[in-house]
Parts: structure tokens; sequence; C-alpha cells
């Protein structure tokens, strides 16, 4: 029997003769229970080559463990690959806040997805959500652009947190254990009901949810210290500055208005002193931009 890894970027479901062990860019295949070699070909983490980070998972991971990890259930399974993401994808993404990456490790991302992406549930790739209501699909951010997103937002323990447009509640679950309260709104309330089911399920109750437009945000409970909007933005931010209190922090995906490609951004983390909202570029970045935050077609006469 082969245990062969799956690679960071492309983990997906363990057949019945098969258990992921590790990215493939940074691991050769492991037969009847024995480590045969470690190589750094392929398509690995870091353009190509292992950090040091992983050859140390390598090493600590056994692969006796690992298929123990296999045959006591999807539990277990979903441990090794929260591992995994977090070492092949956000440490060497240069997410390094300590307390981000225990919440990661502890937060199973597949109880947040439909059962159709859950094999994709540590890929690093974008996941898109069926809406319960005519309209785009929800584009996910993959996890490693939303772990350094959250990093740039500098979440303390007493920080209130409004979560928009987080589409299956991974990104508030993430907020719930950072921060002192969170609050979150999404416009679906197909998306709103599965997420509020989600974050039940995990022992987040205290979470409150809310249905409404985004760039509304929530007045009712604001101000806010956060505000962290998952996905791509153009305009209609006026709402939510209003909404964070001196010194608050908004953080969003900003699409560049001169590219037609709509994949060119830059993750963003704009800043309330004194009333004034200044911005900080913090990362490349992409992600499609969420409809309520469009900037209007704007027509020309001739």
């Amino acid at each position: 029997m082969v245990y062969q890894a799956m690679p960071c970027h492309a983990m997906s479901r363990a057949g019945a003769a098969s258990a992921v062990v590790m990215d493939t860019g940074c691991a050769s295949t492991y037969k009847h229970g024995a480590q045969e070699r470690l190589s750094c070909a392929g398509p690995g983490i870091g353009q190509g080559a292992c950090s040091n980070r992983i050859l140390k998972v390598m090493q600590d991971m056994s692969v006796a463990n690992s298929f123990a990890a296999y045959l006591a259930g999807p539990s277990a399974q979903s441990e090794v690959l929260r591992r995994t993401m977090v070492d092949c994808q956000i440490r060497t993404f240069d997410v390094t806040d300590q307390l981000l990456l225990e919440r990661l490790l502890a937060v199973p991302r597949e109880i947040f997805l439909p059962a159709e992406l859950a094999p994709l549930a540590y890929s690093d790739s974008n996941l898109l959500l069926r809406p319960g209501e005519p309209g785009p699909a929800r584009s996910l951010l993959p996890p490693l652009i939303l772990a350094r997103l959250i990093q740039g937002a500098r979440v303390s323990a007493t920080d209130q947190v409004l979560d928009i447009a987080s589409g299956s509640g991974y990104s508030t679950a993430l907020l719930a254990g950072l921060a002192g309260d969170v609050v979150a709104v999404e416009s679906d309330k197909g998306l709103a009901d599965s997420m509020r089911h989600s974050l039940d399920a995990a022992g987040l109750g205290q979470v409150r949810t809310f249905v409404g437009p985004l760039d509304q945000g929530a007045a009712s409970e604001a101000p806010f210290d956060i505000i962290f909007i998952n996905g791509g933005v153009e305009a209609n931010l006026d709402k939510l500055f209003a909404q964070l209190k001196d010194g608050g922090r908004l953080l969003a995906i900003q699409h560049l208005a001169r590219d037609t490609t709509g994949r060119a951004g830059k993750a963003v983390r704009f800043e309330k002193i004194g009333g004034e909202i200044s911005s900080r570029v913090l990362f490349d970045a992409s992600a499609p931009v969420i409809d309520a935050f469009r900037k209007a077609e704007q027509f020309t006469f001739f």
C-alpha cells in the first residue's frame, strides 16, 4: 500500500488506499510506513524550495502517526491537514502572529463549507459559495490571504470586530477567538443561515449575525475597532468608515482601478485618526470585487 502526500496547494479527499501526509513538493512517496527520502522538486511552497519549518515538520511527523490519524477518522485527519496548511502555506507567507497561528490550528475549516467543498477546505485556491438567492457566487479568500489580512488588522482581546461578507463563517470563527466581541453581516439569507448553523456547531453562539446590505455595515452595533471585509472593494466604504472608532482599522483587498484583468490588487489597512481616514498597503493580493463595493459604471457621452 502506498501513502501519497497531497500538495498544500491542492489538498483534497484522501482515497481508501491513501492518507494525506505532506506537500508533494517537499516530500517523496511513503511506502509501507517507511520514509524513503526528502526532495524539493516541483511546485512546492517558497517557489519550489522547502523551508526549514516544513523540513522540521517532516521530521517530526512520522508516517505511523499520520496513518494512525487516517485510521482514527475525520477529526484526526482534519488536524493533520490543518497543521500542514499552517506549515506549508501560512507560515511561509510571513504570518508570524502566534495567537493567530494557534487559532488556525484550532478551527476546522471544513465545518464551514458545504459538503461538496469540504475536501478542498485546506487548498490555497479560491472557493466559490453558491448563494441561497439568485446572484453571483461568493468567492472565499484563500487561507493564506485571509490569515495575513487578519494579522494586518492587529486584533487585540478587547477589540469589537465587524466581519463583512464572511460567506461561510470561517473568518468570523477565527476572529472570534482573537477579539473580545464579533458581529458578522451577510447580505444573502441562505449564506447567513448556513453561517449561523456552522458558528453554533463550533461553539460560537456568542457571535451575533445579521442579514443586510454589506455596505451598510451594522450601525446598531457600532462603533467598531476593526471592520474586516472578505473580498475586493472599489468604492462605497463611507458608511463603514463612519462606524469605526477613532483609531479603528478597516481591512480589505483594494482593486486597482486601471487593472482590466480583475486580478491585481493590494491588501490595505485603512485607519481612522481624528476623524480622518488614511491607508497603508500591506501586501499584494487579489480577490473578486464584492458587488456591494463595486464602483458604479460611468458612461461617457460623445
